[in-house]
């Protein structure tokens, strides 16, 4: 069966190939009624044409992708805000492209270097740690790109991030005005700025307080190996003199793997440790009792990081904007 062309629409419509390629390309004219408007999009229906991309390519010099690079495409968070991505590309006429840097700094520079070659319009990417990671953004010369989740010691480019010490200082506070005393928090061992930065929200609201910081209530986790390391700094730390009373992770992933060891160990939450975890997933509903956690503005996210982006396609030269968004404390049974 013949595919149908622009000039078999242009004919059934009874309007000249301008008209539908003005209204079919999305493109303003005020000169064309909604009345003709209207016909072109049904005969298009009807003859189910769909405009050739690569013709489409070769005309304006877009090839109307959008590449994403995230840190863990099986971390929820990224795979939640992937999708958000996706249906606002798709909103404005892109598709799509994920890849994985797996926090390895050689894996990032392979997906740069695969979506240059794939001659995507832009690109929006949570960078990794690592002085390479600069070096290799400042290569992306003709790219547009917006960095989400995290930012580059250093390095100036359009973002869009959360309020992650502020949100983290706010959560400790609640666990201190809730009586707490000996709250650990347990992070990776990483530098990673949007992690380093709820570590620095743990320790204002510990200051303001006039708590001391005590170093053996901040645990480290490789996350290469979070379950070993989280049995072995759990265990330790219940087995001192001086007990925590509540848990702050500062991920999902170190959230979960957390309260396992808490179900293995028959500890009663939120009776023997309250806690609270950043971000949400589905494996909190396997726990016995809702957990406390922080929301962050998935969609909101999404929106800015394309709108960023496309200001940036748009005009290579446009200011690095930074938008900062509130995530919030959604409080739950397991901190109560």
């Amino acid at each position: 069966m013949k595919k149908s062309s622009i000039k078999d629409v242009a004919k059934l419509a009874g309007v000249s190939i301008a008209s539908v390629s003005y209204v079919l390309n999305n493109t303003p004219n005020k000169s064309i009624k909604e009345q003709t408007v209207a016909r072109i999009l049904e005969a298009a229906k009807e003859l189910n044409y769909t405009p050739n991309k690569i013709a489409r390519s070769l005309k304006t010099q877009k090839s109307y992708t959008i590449g994403l690079i995230v840190a863990d495409i099986a971390n929820p968070y990224f795979s939640q805000l992937a999708r958000f991505i996706e249906d606002e590309a798709e909103k404005q006429g892109y598709t799509l492209i994920i890849g994985s840097s797996d926090e390895s700094d050689a894996k990032f520079a392979r997906l740069l270097t695969l979506f240059r070659d794939r001659m995507v319009d832009g690109l929006i990417i949570a960078p990794v740690e690592g002085d390479k990671t600069a070096v290799e953004l400042a290569a992306l010369k003709n790219i547009p790109f917006v960095l989400i989740d995290r930012t580059v010691p250093g390095f100036d480019a359009p973002a869009v991030l959360i309020n992650n010490r502020e949100i983290s200082r706010k959560t400790v506070q609640y666990l201190i005005d809730s009586g707490k005393k000996n709250i650990a928090l347990v992070s990776y061992n990483t530098g990673i700025t949007s992690l380093s930065e709820r570590m620095e929200g743990y320790i204002d609201a510990l200051k303001e307080n006039g708590v001391v910081v005590n170093k053996s209530f901040i645990l480290y986790i490789d996350e290469k190996r979070i379950d070993d390391d989280m049995d072995e700094r759990l265990t330790s730390l219940f087995a001192s003199a001086d007990k925590p009373d509540a848990l702050f992770f500062i991920t999902n992933k170190l959230s979960v793997s957390g309260l396992r060891w808490l179900i293995e160990n028959n500890i009663k939450v939120p009776a023997d440790v309250a806690v609270v975890a950043f971000d949400q997933t589905d494996a909190y509903k396997l726990f016995p009792v809702p957990v406390t956690f922080i929301k962050q503005p998935l969609p909101a996210i999404a929106s800015a990081a394309m709108e960023l982006l496309l200001e940036r396609i748009d005009d290579t030269d446009a200011p690095a904007k930074v938008r900062e968004l509130e995530a919030r404390l959604k409080i739950k049974a397991s901190s109560m």
